[in-house]
């Protein structure tokens, strides 16, 4: 009835058929460059402006980036990957100043390029001798960059970086845009100058996964389990992820996309201004996403704020797993808990349970992932369809609405990622809320598409 798309064949989602584009298996990569500096100079304003879009969170307070964020940019029709990090504070008194100046650490490691960021205005600061004798030490090509130089004075206040002994600084304005386009070509210059930055990387196959929660409920914790590594900064504290933060998992034949997103609050008019971005950036994840990883603390159960995050799982396009996180510390009634899912949730997701700590559950919680994907990327065949419509209405008659009956006249599936069903009736008038709902239900369970969105479009002949 149903035949899976493989993979490396995906189309962009929310496509037809007659209008998908097969997405390339493999793109060039001309290197990795790592964006280092102190806190507060403007490395993610930076790194934004050379890619030509919000991809990190900004912010004037210090410290807003604290994960190390991959944001891809095309120049002149090549693609390289800055590697946004938190600032370097080795003076930091905290421990997350300590996880964050580490997270920097493990991003120049796997760099094939540095970019030492510095503030023109403020000139060469203390911690920017540290980060710079960091990068001697690493032996690592350096651009050393003085952002907020505006205008004459910026320029000239530039010209004290050459203290850091890494070379002459390149003076930009990371807000105004000026001097990007040439700091593009100057890092295109200087990684084509290295013999093994370039390199290619399979994208087509990859499996999207958004894991998705309210804050604090583990996500971050998952995240690093199911990676192997701590990739994220996790922390007791509510808020600490606010970027989406993605790596590529590779297992066995299938190569997943992992995404770790900042925490879904539920009184959204009372957010700061960097949740309302970490928000934006987390349902944006989800709408490139093929599956949500609804996470649920599974010390304090299935709560309303719980469905809220749900269904903008729903809206965004993608289908959906409930994890239960913490399994090693609950007591929930697993049976209750599927009871109120089912009534709850449109989609009807499967529920898996896991723990960060013990690992268990990780390699099921991937099983189905692969499961639902293959749901997720099936079409039912057009003869099938109409049996199915036929046998729902022989099953269930449509209501009486003005003295008429609506009459289903023919069904298609015609889109995947979603799965998006088109049924042609006789007057759309007819229709009731009630009747689309049970459609939408019954195509759900016969195709296996429990835990996907399923669109039903009831158009008139």
């Amino acid at each position: 009835m149903t035949s899976r798309e493989p993979p490396r064949a995906r189309k962009r989602r929310g496509l037809d058929e007659d209008h998908a584009e097969e997405a390339p298996d493999v793109l060039p990569l001309l290197g990795v460059v790592a964006v280092l500096g102190y806190p507060n100079v403007g490395k993610s304003t930076l790194c934004n402006r050379l890619a030509g879009r919000r991809d990190a969170v900004v912010h004037s307070e210090p410290g807003v980036t604290r994960d190390r964020k991959d944001v891809d940019v095309e120049w002149n029709g090549v693609r390289f990957r800055l590697v946004d990090t938190g600032g370097i504070d080795l003076g930091g008194q905290t421990l997350m100043a300590d996880e964050v100046a580490e997270q920097a650490r493990t991003a120049l490691a796997e760099a094939d390029l540095a970019m030492l960021v510095g503030d023109a205005k403020a000139g060469v600061m203390p911690g920017d001798l540290e980060v710079a004798e960091i990068l001697r030490r690493e032996r690592i090509p350096v651009i050393v960059v003085a952002n907020k130089a505006e205008g004459a004075a910026g320029e000239a206040n530039a010209l004290d970086f050459h203290r850091l002994g890494l070379g002459e600084p390149f003076p930009v304005s990371a807000i105004h845009g000026t001097g990007s386009g040439d700091l593009l070509d100057l890092i295109l210059e200087r990684l084509r100058e290295l013999p093994d930055a370039a390199r290619e990387e399979r994208v087509a196959d990859e499996i999207g996964v958004a894991i998705l929660g309210r804050p604090n409920v583990g996500k971050s914790s998952l995240f690093n389990a199911l990676i192997g590594q701590p990739r994220v900064i996790v922390s007791d504290m509510p808020g600490t992820t606010r970027d989406a933060i993605d790596t590529r998992l590779v297992r066995g034949e299938t190569a997943f996309r992992l995404v770790d997103t900042a925490g879904l609050r539920r009184k959204r008019h009372l957010r700061q201004d960097i949740e309302f971005w970490s928000e934006k950036r987390a349902i944006a994840a989800a709408e490139r996403a093929d599956i949500a990883l609804v996470l649920i603390d599974g010390e304090e159960g299935f709560v309303d704020h719980d469905l809220d995050v749900a269904n903008a799982a729903r809206k965004a396009g993608c289908a959906t797993l409930v994890v239960v996180s913490k399994w090693d510390k609950t007591e929930i009634d697993l049976d209750d808990l599927r009871l109120r899912i089912e009534r709850k949730l449109r989609q009807r997701p499967q529920i898996v349970t896991t723990s960060a700590v013990t690992g268990r559950g990780l390699d099921r919680l991937l099983d189905r992932v692969e499961e639902l994907y293959g749901h997720y990327t099936s079409r039912m065949s057009t003869p099938a369809v109409n049996r199915l419509l036929q046998e729902a209405v022989a099953a269930r008659q449509p209501p009486i609405v003005h003295g008429r009956r609506m009459k289903i006249l023919y069904g298609a599936q015609v889109q995947t990622r979603p799965p998006r069903f088109r049924i042609t009736i006789n007057d759309r008038k007819l229709i009731t809320r009630d009747y689309a709902y049970y459609l939408e239900n019954r195509l759900r369970e016969a195709a296996g598409l429990e835990g996907c969105p399923v669109v039903v479009d009831l158009i008139a002949r």
